[in-house]
């Protein structure tokens, strides 16, 4: 017996909504926070709200204008590429660059603004309080860079970020409002050339809340720490991601994640960290003090755990985040699809974080405690068509999986709100 769910749609307003990564959360207040992205020149990403109560959408606010920037006819704020991180009261996230100049092939921070605007003026960490609605803008990222990367210690209120394309590490002090660049994470991050200095950036940082010490990985596969009471980035010995399980890697070359992981979080009944690897699908358990890896499962999808093969996004899938109460993980990553019987494959290589080939949308739920998979099955919206480019997930007090997906709307693909309730779940043969 096999089972597929169906997913709702909803056109938020706005018509320009392109791909989002990350930036959808679930706050204290019951609501789904969420940023649709945008490709203009002219206009910036927008943020939005949903009442699951009302299952309506709410307008809050237009990026390059909570970032002061409405006026300077400067590129706007095109993304966030973070979630949102609630901490006494408000959701803190960041800005992100959402149009880039394709120079030798590739996609890169654009060194020509078009009609005569201004440069990227950078990414912004910011703050909105839950109860009075109001805005602050808190600090801009350092010479032009997006801010891509973004966690926080919410003990001791500090956040951190990469930014985007060269990577410099970034600790933002909420209580004494400074700024800190730390340093380049990985060579010249996605600014460097391909097979020389080129090294895709790390997606997704952990903190231990313990000790306030905040890790990620790179493309080579170490893992590296920083603590502000410390100087600099420091590399953990004794462990990294280079393992067989994984594939194998040229971290000078894009077209994957390499040995980075590509979502990770803390899971305080263990006191370690759960990780996913993105291209392969395996569930990690890290333990930083000892420090250690532990295999734990593959949390592809069915059909993709039987057929061996990786999902068709080159990067694998944002889509991973534990339940309210901590203790079951959701993963919303690929199917292959099979016509004939036979596997509909997609491209061997693509040189950026995309699709390769169309797959299957799938739910995946790992209960920790008791170490027990689901695959829920593929989930398609009420006419048959599959969401796509799916790279978020929020799970809602009602306990249904909200992300943000493509779909058509008045004849346009856009991005835009889905939500997946577990209670749609049909039965097949």
């Amino acid at each position: 017996m096999n089972s597929s769910l169906t997913a709702k749609a909803y056109f938020s307003g706005f018509e320009l909504a392109h791909d989002t990564y990350n930036a959808i959360t679930a706050a204290s207040n019951g609501k789904l926070y969420y940023v649709l992205c945008s490709e203009s020149y002219e206009i910036g990403g927008q943020m939005y709200a949903y009442d699951p109560t009302t299952d309506q959408t709410e307008w809050i606010a237009d990026l390059t204008e909570i970032c002061g920037e409405k006026d300077a006819n400067a590129i706007p704020q095109g993304k966030s590429h973070v979630r949102f991180y609630e901490s006494n009261g408000k959701l803190y996230f960041a800005t992100h660059i959402g149009v880039y100049e394709m120079i030798e092939g590739m996609e890169r921070l654009p060194q020509n603004a078009p009609d005569g605007k201004s440069l990227y003026p950078s990414g912004h960490f910011l703050s909105y309080d839950l109860a009075t609605g109001a805005f602050e803008d808190l600090a801009i990222a350092p010479e032009g860079e997006g801010i891509l990367t973004m966690t926080m210690d919410r003990e001791r209120g500090h956040l951190y970020g990469i930014t985007w394309p060269l990577g410099y590490f970034i600790h933002y002090d909420i209580s004494a409002k400074t700024l800190k660049t730390v340093g380049l994470v990985s060579a010249k991050g996605e600014a460097g050339i391909p097979g020389d200095d080129y090294r895709v950036l790390c997606r997704s940082m952990v903190v231990d809340p313990s000790d306030g010490a905040v890790y990620f990985s790179t493309s080579e596969g170490d893992i590296f720490t920083y603590h502000p009471d410390n100087e600099g980035l420091q590399k953990v010995e004794g462990v990294d991601l280079r393992i067989d399980y994984f594939g194998k890697y040229d971290p000078k070359h894009p077209g994957s994640m390499g040995y980075n992981w590509r979502k990770i979080f803390w899971y305080a009944p263990e006191q370690v960290a759960y990780g996913i690897h993105g291209n392969s699908g395996y569930l990690f358990r890290f333990d930083p003090k000892t420090p250690k890896i532990e295999i734990v499962e593959r949390l592809t999808s069915e059909p993709s755990r039987k057929s061996g093969m990786f999902d068709q996004f080159s990067y694998g899938y944002l889509g991973f985040q534990p339940s309210p109460d901590g203790e079951t993980i959701h993963y919303l990553t690929g199917g292959p699809i099979y016509i004939d019987g036979k596997r509909l494959k997609g491209a061997d290589q693509i040189s950026k974080g995309a699709a390769k080939g169309l797959e299957n949308l799938h739910l995946i739920t790992f209960h920790i405690p008791t170490q027990t998979y689901q695959d829920h099955g593929p989930i398609f919206y009420a006419d048959g068509s599959r969401p796509t480019y799916v790279n978020s997930i929020a799970i809602g007090a009602d306990g249904a999986v909200y992300t943000l997906a493509r779909f058509d709307h008045n004849g346009r693909e856009i991005q835009d709100l889905v939500k997946i309730d577990l209670k749609t779940k049909e039965y097949y043969l």
